[in-house]
């Protein structure tokens, strides 16, 4: 059931005027919503409910345990938890990449009869189970919840189906944002209340996110990038980097455009969501793209992983490699494929080196020449278009299905050929408007917000009908599932 589609729109009308008509019955009301989370994700695979069933029971009896026991036994709960969830993730999403390199090791070195029982090659297997939609994110928001608790910074939820619903609660189930559970829980104490302004701003962001999949995201993708990276032969040097740049412009409205809808649909259930996408490509160095970018996974991987593993604290060198593998295993996070860990990689080291060159930088004396050009409007632009193309150059390795592909884009940079036949006027439309929305000044964006909020329910509902009317004359014909979906 994919927010872009009229069956979701059916669905969620249904489960928002039901839980409404019984939210005087708070406990009746959450039960509507834990049900309704339930169906929705069993639209994919049934079966797979019993994977949040059983994380969310380790979890809670793990988090119960871990607040009441001795700081031994604590720990030996908290390891079960993190173990249980990397395990379940480790299972469904590298096992077969482990197995597929392993048997290309045995091949290599002709180690086959190491590993041979009969006629039967051991460690040939493979597992045949489709991938569990959005596995990544509820478990990396139950593995959270463990850890809060045993951090003493959060106290286990009073109730098992409160923390089921937390872990499964539909409108970010499937891609995010990643909601912590002492973001979520505090909000499942009293009955939740929609203000008028929630309601405003919850449509809104749903209008937005819609736009931003349908209208951009669907139409980049079907109609330059999926054909660049298919076939970069067929293209010129100029036509693969705008390839590239509509793929940094459809992956950011794609991933963005859900998290909008998803907050916005948690708005209208009277939920507050944490803000997902700052935007990133407005960044004028890796930090801050990060700071920007996929908010709620980077606030995960700093807080849960870079600090766990000493975060700074344990001299320059360990930093460093503190942050490279942090970026790694966030790759991996995205999926079991060498083109991740890549991406990964380019980024950690990219981070790497950033950290030493601002470490020298606070080392020179404040009044010299060179800090005061590092503050300078001009190397502020530098630093941007320098970012913003280094994060380019990372999302084709991230894009591109192995590296073999991806060395073939790349390799189409240096043809030298500067024809543009294969983008007509709607492409250009398509990449400009993507650029606009992106660059729109976020104090405008927010008093738009804040203007549509207030205006009456009549005019509200006459400009979405307008809206809805664009939405079909610009969508595409096949109904494009999320990026982030496969994670």
């Amino acid at each position: 059931m994919l927010f872009n589609s009229f069956e979701y729109v059916f669905f969620f009308l249904v489960v928002f005027f039901l839980y409404w008509s019984l939210i005087r019955f708070s406990r009746v009301a959450f039960t509507v919503l834990l049900l309704a989370s339930l169906l929705f994700y069993s639209c994919w695979k049934p079966y797979y409910l019993l994977l949040i069933i059983a994380s969310s029971c380790v979890d809670y009896f793990c988090g119960k345990r871990i607040s009441n026991a001795d700081a031994k036994v604590r720990k030996r709960y908290l390891l079960f938890s993190v173990f249980y969830n990397l395990g379940i993730l480790s299972i469904f999403k590298y096992f077969n990449f482990f197995m597929e390199n392993f048997d290309d090791l045995v091949t290599h070195f002709g180690w086959f009869d190491y590993f041979m029982l009969g006629d039967l090659y051991l460690p040939g297997g493979r597992l045949t189970l489709f991938l569990p939609v959005g596995i990544s994110f509820f478990t990396f928001q139950s593995m959270s919840y463990t850890i809060d608790i045993y951090r003493k910074t959060l106290t286990p939820a009073k109730h098992y189906f409160q923390y089921l619903l937390y872990l499964s609660f539909f409108p970010q189930l499937v891609a995010g944002p990643i909601v912590r559970a002492s973001d979520f829980l505090p909000q499942l104490l009293n009955a939740p209340k929609m203000t008028s302004e929630m309601g405003g701003r919850g449509i809104y962001l749903i209008a937005l996110g819609l736009f931003k999949k349908i209208a951009i995201a669907d139409y980049l993708a079907l109609n330059l990038v999926d054909r660049v990276f298919t076939t970069p032969d067929a293209y010129s040097s100029v036509e693969t980097l705008l390839g590239v740049y509509g793929y940094a412009f459809q992956i950011y409205c794609d991933f963005s455009g859900y998290s909008d809808i998803a907050i916005g649909c948690a708005l209208l259930l009277g939920f507050e969501f944490p803000e997902n996408f700052r935007t990133p490509y407005q960044s004028t160095d890796l930090q801050e793209f990060w700071r920007r970018w996929h908010i709620s996974l980077s606030g995960w991987l700093r807080d849960y992983l870079y600090i766990s593993m000493g975060g700074n604290r344990s001299g320059v060198v360990r930093t460093y490699f503190n942050l490279m593998m942090t970026m790694v295993l966030g790759g991996l996070w995205h999926g079991a494929g060498w083109n991740f860990l890549i991406w990964g990689l380019l980024h950690g080291c990219a981070l790497a080196i950033l950290r030493m060159w601002q470490e020298w930088i606070k080392s020179m004396n404040q009044e010299s020449f060179l800090p005061r050009m590092y503050r300078s409007l001009i190397w502020q632009g530098i630093g941007w278009i320098a970012t913003f193309h280094y994060v380019c150059f990372a999302w084709i390795f991230f894009r591109a299905p192995t590296f073999d592909e991806a060395m073939l884009v790349i390799k189409r940079f240096f043809e030298g050929s500067f024809y543009v036949v294969n983008v007509n006027q709607n492409l250009s439309i398509a990449l400009s408007t993507a650029f606009i929305l992106h660059f729109f000044p976020r104090k405008i964006f927010l008093k738009s917000v804040e203007t549509f909020s207030k205006m009456p329910a009549l005019i509200q509902a006459f400009m979405l009908f307008l809206f809805a009317i664009l939405l079909k004359q610009v969508a595409v014909s096949d109904l494009v599932p999320f990026i982030y979906f496969q994670f």
